[in-house]
């Protein structure tokens, strides 16, 4: 494409204009998905790093409390993106049928799903919140300061889910860019709300915050999906349950849900490790370090969802061939990317670490994670375009399999044995086991398994 081409894509991109995915130039799809969703995670991420700004000012038991509970947050956020990927995976197939009717009713019975399961977790945050806290190898001053944080976060996850479900089935709709308006405003909100209520309330002046942001998002969200101002239009009938619907969207969610859940889980390790053995200095340093990653990986996971919906549509017209290519499209912008976000933090990792600190030994341990993990961005990327690909697919269960050899049987054991019996950085595990999560993903994909899958 010319540059007045791109520039006039990357316009429709962003005003959100319908497009029918199944058709026409792939490359010009891709850029029409992926730069809304790329905005959208990008400002996803803005909630980790303004909560980090602003409690950072706080101290370091802040600092901590912010990072194990979000560590343990990351769970719902499993649970989220889990069921997110079933809604998207039916809505997209049903929307390359060409049938917004059957995709609605899907996408609302996933809500339900979502509902019953944010009453279960919320009832076990507020409840078990410094015990939560406590398992994750927290001091006693990070726990007496910080118990009411987790229980406002965990409690109300509600609005976590809703974010990340409703924005799955905008996207398997193929409305990106409502689904990035959500998360602007959502954004905004959370940088306007955070500065005031940290100020009158301290470190649960956050937590209000950020939950009070993220329902600001929901609400437009809900006013977008029953208004009917993109491809579907939710009505109350579309709610009524409908086991055999609930059912197609969990056989596809607990797979992705506990695939999710296994890198959580393993993050969750590390965070564990690191906070035991280099303390609370080391533990501060890790979550600054982290909350860069964080920032900087999900606008590739926003390529990584446009390939999701690509593959999705796509099989939903029977056209096989321009699912694949679509995927391959989107690893080969996936990988640039990363190799620019790879020299970005080699370069600067010293300034960006001192934007949330400046005590010496925080630094320190902070640029150290931050290249280590840096190392590892482009298999980041193309691990997360291949796994996503055959999630939009339907096909959840060999990514988890894939998640499980990766983190639970390479990753975990190899962050020990590195901390344990060779005195090294248990972060040097991520890039080693990232890399081969990305060999195994691309294998599986090209074998061609997920074109068979029915949703």
């Amino acid at each position: 494409m010319k540059i007045r081409e791109k520039f006039a894509v990357l316009r429709r991109a962003l005003k959100g204009e319908e497009h029918d995915y199944t058709e026409g130039n792939l490359s010009e799809a891709v850029i029409l998905l992926s730069i809304p969703m790329i905005l959208e995670l990008g400002l996803e991420s803005v909630f980790a790093v303004v909560d980090m700004f602003f409690v950072s000012r706080l101290g370091q038991n802040a600092i901590v409390t912010v990072g194990l509970t979000e560590s343990v947050v990351t769970i719902i956020y499993s649970l989220g993106i889990g069921i997110s990927t079933g809604a998207t995976a039916i809505v997209a197939r049903r929307i390359g049928e060409k049938n917004p009717e059957a995709a609605a009713h899907a996408g609302a019975q996933a809500l339900v799903l979502a509902a019953i399961a944010s009453i279960i977790l919320s009832i076990v945050g507020v409840i078990f919140a410094g015990d939560i806290l406590r398992l994750m190898g927290a001091s006693a001053g990070v726990i007496e300061e910080g118990t009411k944080f987790a229980q406002i976060m965990i409690g109300g996850n509600l609005v976590i889910l809703l974010l990340f479900l409703i924005n799955g089935i905008f996207r398997g709709a193929g409305d990106a860019a409502i689904a990035m308006k959500s998360l602007w405003l959502a954004s905004i909100a959370n940088i306007i709300f955070c500065p005031i209520f940290i100020h009158f309330f301290g470190l649960t002046g956050a937590a209000i915050a950020t939950v009070l942001g993220r329902a600001t998002g929901v609400a437009y969200q809900c006013r977008h999906l029953f208004k009917g101002d993109g491809v579907l239009e939710f009505r109350a009938s579309h709610f009524a349950l409908d086991l055999p619907v609930i059912k197609t969207v969990a056989q596809i969610a607990w797979p992705a849900s506990f695939q999710f859940l296994i890198g959580s889980g393993s993050w969750i390790f590390i965070t564990k490790l690191v906070a035991e053995s280099g303390g609370t200095a080391a533990s501060a340093g890790y979550q600054i370090a982290f909350r860069n990653f964080v920032f900087f990986i999900l606008p590739a996971w926003g390529l990584s969802n446009a390939a999701a919906t690509l593959v999705g549509q796509n099989l939903g017209a029977k056209k096989f061939d321009r699912a694949e290519e679509a995927v391959y499209i989107t690893a080969k912008y996936s990988a640039v990317l990363m190799a620019i976000v790879t020299v970005f933090f080699f370069l600067f990792s010293a300034p960006i670490v001192r934007i949330f600190t400046q005590d010496p030994e925080v630094i320190a341990h902070g640029v150290r994670a931050l290249q280590i993990i840096a190392s590892g961005y482009v298999f980041y990327g193309l691990a997360m375009v291949m796994t996503q690909a055959l999630n939009g697919a339907g096909d959840t269960k060999t990514p988890t399999w894939i998640n499980f050899v990766c983190f639970w049987i390479l990753q975990m054991p190899l962050a020990y044995a590195l901390v344990k019996g060779f005195d090294a950085s248990a972060i040097i595990a991520v890039p080693v086991s990232e890399a081969i999560l990305a060999l195994m993903a691309w294998y599986f994909f090209r074998r061609g398994g997920w074109k068979k899958v029915q949703v």
